[in-house]
């Protein structure tokens, strides 16, 4: 088989999506505020030449599970990795190519970080190489949120993928779902620094999944309707994260973390797990200035912490944390100042 090209993409995660769960159908409009931070999620695509015409001709590898499929993109079956077969389902492959895709995420599947839209995300972004029309990223991250909300029936919000092709920290005004304007925050340099540098990522130990609680939750809000009380206080929170990382107040911003996450559990106590009050309680006890459960919430996922200026006391507050076992532990983040990003090599 001759090598045609090689095509390497990359793209972040999201963390502390302050303003989540309005984001959604049921909500109507939302208003969310999101970063985007590495580590990544890898794809890499050998195009090559399909001499013999086969049906089966995509080879997907996922390097995380230590498994490998062959699918026919014309007829997906949707029954192993669906969310897989939906992105590649979604472009038009050329039947004279064979795709050797490989696909590796750098943190534990069901962080509650957005991972599944950074994976459909960097997917689409490499696939869309093998057309003659390059895609803007924001036409990307809407791409991906269909292949889960239209072609695999399940319940999406748009923020993930936003943050995940877009990169940076995104403000986003959905006016009308799933219709959004998304502004970049130009924040100061040393604020963005400072940030960086005190920010925590904190796996709970295990994968999160949606549950009957999350389907409980969602009958709940969309009875509740979009002016229900806790959705615009949701609203509001996004709108002051802009404003204080905007005046430089982390302060002010680790507070409204903080507002974000109990408005999390007045929508179901158990979406604020008991691992993630015990890790609330080290940063309380290590004068951390914020915290917010990423996602939605629930058993499993992780947690964003927001340290003191005392670069001891976060070591002192990470080292309490991965001595909690049962699998909980910091996972090294930085902030990622650019979203989707595509190159293609000549063998």
């Amino acid at each position: 088989m001759n090598l045609l090209k090689t095509i390497h993409a990359i793209a972040p995660i999201r963390i502390n999506d302050i303003g989540g769960w309005t984001d959604t159908w049921f909500a109507q409009h939302g208003k969310v505020l999101n970063m985007a931070v590495f580590p990544l999620v890898e794809v890499r695509i050998q195009v090559l030449e399909n001499k013999k015409k086969v049906d089966q001709r995509v080879l997907v590898r996922l390097e995380n599970y230590g498994e490998a499929l062959w699918l026919n993109p014309e007829n997906p079956a949707f029954d192993q990795h669906p969310l897989i077969q939906g992105a590649i389902n979604s472009v038009a492959i050329p039947k004279e190519v064979m795709l050797h895709i490989s696909l590796f995420s750098h943190v534990p599947a069901g962080s509650s970080t957005g991972t599944s839209a950074s994976v459909c995300v960097t997917l689409l972004g490499a696939l869309s190489q093998l057309t003659a029309q390059e895609l803007p990223a924001l036409e990307i991250a809407y791409m991906a949120h269909r292949v889960e909300t239209v072609k695999l029936g399940l319940q999406s919000g748009i923020q993930d993928q936003m943050a995940s092709a877009l990169g940076g920290i995104c403000f986003i005004d959905m006016f009308k779902y799933p219709e959004a304007t998304v502004t970049k925050l130009d924040i100061a340099e040393p604020i963005l620094e400072g940030m960086g540098q005190r920010l925590s990522l904190i796996y709970l130990g295990q994968s999160h999944s949606s549950s009957a609680m999350h389907e409980e939750v969602i009958a709940f809000l969309e009875k509740k309707g979009a002016q229900f009380s806790i959705i615009q206080a949701l609203r509001s929170l996004a709108e002051q994260a802009k404003d204080r990382l905007l005046e430089g107040d982390l302060d002010g911003f680790g507070e409204v973390m903080i507002q974000n996450n109990e408005c999390q559990r007045s929508l179901h106590a158990g979406l604020i797990s008991e691992e993630a009050d015990a890790v609330i309680a080290i940063a309380k006890k290590h004068k951390a200035i914020g915290w917010k459960v990423n996602g939605a919430g629930g058993k499993g996922g992780s947690l964003t912490i927001l340290g003191s200026k005392d670069e001891k006391q976060n070591g002192w507050m990470l080292e309490e944390i991965n001595s909690l076992g049962k699998g909980i532990r910091s996972i090294p983040i930085s902030l990622a100042r650019f979203g989707v990003t595509v190159q293609a090599e000549d063998p």
